[in-house]
């Protein structure tokens, strides 16, 4: 999967934003975004805030889950107490495989960057994962968004971020809607990201 993290202020402002890609079943690391989906992937984020906005009063928890989805494209969403939304877009596709534009009937192996998301890419994506496991010995994050094993890594991945987010708002130099540059920050982002996607 590839990955587009960002922390969106009180004021819908973008205060932080990342891109990164799937460590488990043999991933780089790297975001394999299309040309098109790399541009148009803010936009795609903040057209959710709508949807986290009406979410936000029916649930109670602060991990909202899959709130909004934009052809295969998924965005999940966690609420910080103050209003700071922290909202990752997910692309699926197979690891290591970059999405391309290239029609599905031309290649039926390669998954389609803005393709509508099946039952059978979904089955070929948990068959893909039942057989392979990270290198730390858990079970890997498959495919398929809205799989019970995807939440769940995705809910220890927010945690963690807002941990490190607490963390660098804490400094009496920096403000809740101020943009965070630290280069730290983004090393933890990504460490987390590697740790649990």
């Amino acid at each position: 999967m590839s990955y587009y993290f960002c922390i969106i202020g009180t004021r819908d402002n973008p205060l932080f934003e990342t891109e990164f890609g799937t460590s488990k079943q043999g991933g780089d690391g790297v975001a394999r975004f299309p040309a098109e989906a790399r541009r148009l992937n803010p936009f795609i984020v903040h057209a959710s805030l709508d949807v986290v906005e009406e979410v936000q009063w029916l649930n109670s928890s602060m991990y909202l889950k899959r709130v909004d989805h934009f052809a295969s494209s998924h965005i999940s969403c966690f609420l910080t107490p103050a209003s700071v939304k922290l909202m990752l877009l997910h692309l699926p596709h197979p690891p290591n495989t970059p999405p391309t534009t290239v029609n599905a009937v031309q290649n039926p192996n390669v998954f389609p960057p803005f393709a509508p998301y099946t039952a059978t890419s979904a089955a070929s994506a948990m068959s893909r994962s039942s057989n392979t496991s990270s290198s730390s010995g858990t079970a890997a994050v498959p495919n398929n968004p809205t799989s019970p094993q995807t939440e769940e890594a995705l809910r220890l991945f927010f945690t963690e971020v807002y941990e490190s987010w607490l963390k660098a708002i804490m400094n009496p130099f920096q403000t809740v809607n101020q943009p965070l540059v630290s280069p730290v920050f983004r090393h933890r982002v990504l460490t987390a990201g590697k740790k649990f996607l």
